[in-house]
């Protein structure tokens, strides 16, 4: 994951990104990546829920 926090805070998903940070122009070099968690991931503790999240601007 890129600039991606996740954690529980008892039955809620916390995510926490920097909009400050910046990763370069994604593969169409339409937007700028800010954060991502590069495909589906598993939510921690909760293995059979899966998030995707991208995060970016128009360039």
């Amino acid at each position: 994951m890129k600039n991606v926090d996740m954690r529980l805070e008892g039955e809620t998903l916390v995510i926490t990104v920097d909009l400050a940070k910046e990763f370069g122009a994604s593969k169409s070099g339409k937007s700028i990546t800010i954060a991502s968690t590069e495909g589906n991931v598993s939510v921690p503790e909760h293995e059979e829920i899966k998030i995707g999240l991208n995060v970016y601007r128009k360039k």
